[in-house]
C-alpha cells in the first residue's frame, strides 16, 4: 500500500501530546511493516529524526500552516493535490484533520473535542473552524480513532456517528520514565525548589487545562498548612492566559510558584520523577499523558473527576471537582499530610501504568488501517 500521513506536528524539540502519539505509533508502524510505503507530509523543513526507515518518503507541501486559514488551505489543496497526484491508498491524520476534497480513504485520530463543548476557551476563529470541519472530517473519516472510551462516546453523540466507526488505542508512556533514587530526587530539588518538596503541572496553558483554579489553590494550601511546598508549571501558554497573570498576581504565595517554559524530554523525567505529586485538574481532557508518565514515576497524583480523567487514572489518583478550589487545596493538604494515602496511590499507579503501551497503540492503530484498507478494497 501506498500511505501518507499528516506529520506536521514532528517539530524538533517541541512534541506536546499528539505529536508524542504520531511520533510513537509512526515509528512502530513503518519499523514493522516495511512492506509499504509511507509517505509523510510536512508543512516545513523536517527534521531527519523523523526519518525512522528506508520506506518512509519525506514531503514538504507548503505553506506552513500555523493559522485556521492557512490548515484550510494545506490541507483542502496541498495535501488533496499530493493525495490525487501520488495514488495514496490511504491517509492517516493524527490530529484528525482531514481533507474534503480527496476521495483516498482517510483516518482520523480525533483525541477529543473539547472545542464542541468549551469553544469560549479558545480564539474565535479557531473556535469556529473547529466547529464547522471538525464534523465533515467526521463524517468524511473512513475510520476514526480515540484515545479513551469517553472521547469515543462523546465523538459518537456529539456528530452523530455509529460506534462502530470508533476504535479506541490508549496513549501508552515512554518507558524512560522511572522512579528515581532518593539521591537523584534530592539533586532535582536542589536545582528547581531549593531543595523543597512540590507539586507539579505538566500542560499547555489553555483554559481548559485550568492552571488558574490550580495556583488559587496551592495559595490556598499553603495558607493553610505551615510546610514549605513549591509549585512547578511546566509549559507555554497558548491562548487566553489572562486569568493564569491574575491568579499569579494576586496570590499571597507568590514566590513559591515556579514557571519552568517547557522542557525538554530528559529534563522532563526528572522535573516528573522528583516531583511530591502531579497535580492535574483540567475541566476537559481526552486522555492526560502526563497521569500515566506520573504514575510510570511512582509519583502520587490528585487529579481532575471530568471527562477521561477517571477513566485513565481508575483508582490510581485522588480525584477532585475541577472547578472547586477549596477541593483541590483539600486534597493536596489530605496528601501531605498522609503518606500512606500516598504510597497508596503509587502502588496502584505502578500497576495500572502496566495497561499503557506504544506497542499497542500502534498496533490498534494499524488495526484500524488494515480494516479501511479491507473495506475499500485495496488489500
Amino acid at each position: 500500500m501506498k500511505i501518507a500521513v499528516n506529520t506536521r506536528l514532528l517539530l524538533p524539540n517541541r512534541l506536546e501530546g499528539i505529536g508524542w502519539f504520531t511520533y510513537e505509533t509512526l515509528k512502530r508502524i513503518v519499523g514493522n511493516h516495511p512492506e509499504h510505503e509511507f509517505f509523510f507530509l510536512f508543512d516545513r523543513p523536517c527534521s531527519n529524526e523523523y526519518i525512522f526507515t528506508k520506506n518512509v518518503t519525506p514531503v514538504v507541501l507548503p505553506p506552513q500552516s500555523r493559522h485556521p486559514v492557512l490548515w484550510y488551505i494545506w490541507f483542502e489543496f496541498s495535501v488533496a493535490r499530493f493525495l490525487r497526484k501520488n495514488n495514496i491508498d490511504i491517509f492517516i491524520s493524527p490530529d484528525g484533520y482531514l481533507s474534503t476534497r480527496t476521495k483516498v480513504p482517510s483516518i482520523a485520530v480525533i483525541h477529543d473535542i473539547n472545542f464542541a463543548h468549551h469553544p469560549e476557551g479558545m480564539p474565535i476563529l479557531t473556535g469556529w473552524y473547529f466547529n464547522h470541519f471538525f464534523p465533515l472530517f467526521a463524517k468524511k473519516a473512513a475510520h476514526i480513532v480515540t484515545v479513551s472510551e469517553y472521547s469515543k462516546s462523546d465523538i459518537a453523540s456529539t456528530y452523530n456517528l455509529p460506534l462502530d466507526k470508533i476504535s479506541v488505542a490508549y496513549n501508552g508512556v515512554n518507558p524512560s520514565y522511572t522512579i528515581l533514587t532518593p539521591q537523584e530526587v534530592d539533586a532535582e530539588r536542589a536545582s528547581l525548589t531549593e531543595g523543597k518538596p512540590y507539586f507539579l503541572f505538566v500542560g499547555a496553558f489553555n483554559p481548559r487545562k485550568n492552571v488558574a483554579r490550580l495556583i488559587r489553590a496551592f495559595d490556598l494550601f499553603r495558607q493553610k498548612h505551615g510546610e514549605q511546598y513549591k509549585l512547578v508549571l511546566v509549559g507555554e501558554k497558548m491562548f487566553k492566559t489572562a486569568d493564569i497573570r491574575r491568579a499569579y498576581y494576586e496570590m499571597e504565595y507568590k514566590d513559591d510558584v515556579v514557571f519552568t517554559g517547557r522542557l525538554n524530554i530528559a529534563r522532563l523525567q526528572k522535573v516528573m520523577g522528583a516531583a511530591f505529586s502531579l497535580v492535574f485538574v483540567p475541566y476537559f481532557e481526552g486522555f492526560g499523558i502526563p497521569l500515566v508518565e506520573a504514575m510510570r514515576c511512582g509519583v502520587p497524583i490528585i487529579a481532575s473527576n471530568r471527562t477521561s480523567i477517571p477513566e485513565v487514572t481508575q483508582n490510581a489518583a485522588l480525584l477532585v471537582d475541577p472547578f472547586c478550589v477549596e477541593e483541590i487545596a483539600a486534597a493536596m493538604i489530605r496528601l501531605s499530610t498522609n503518606p500512606l494515602l500516598a504510597n497508596e496511590l503509587v502502588s496502584k499507579g505502578l500497576e495500572r501504568v502496566k495497561l499503557f503501551s506504544w506497542d499497542i497503540t500502534a498496533e490498534r492503530l494499524w488495526h484500524a488501517t488494515l480494516q479501511v484498507a479491507s473495506e475499500n478494497g485495496i488489500l
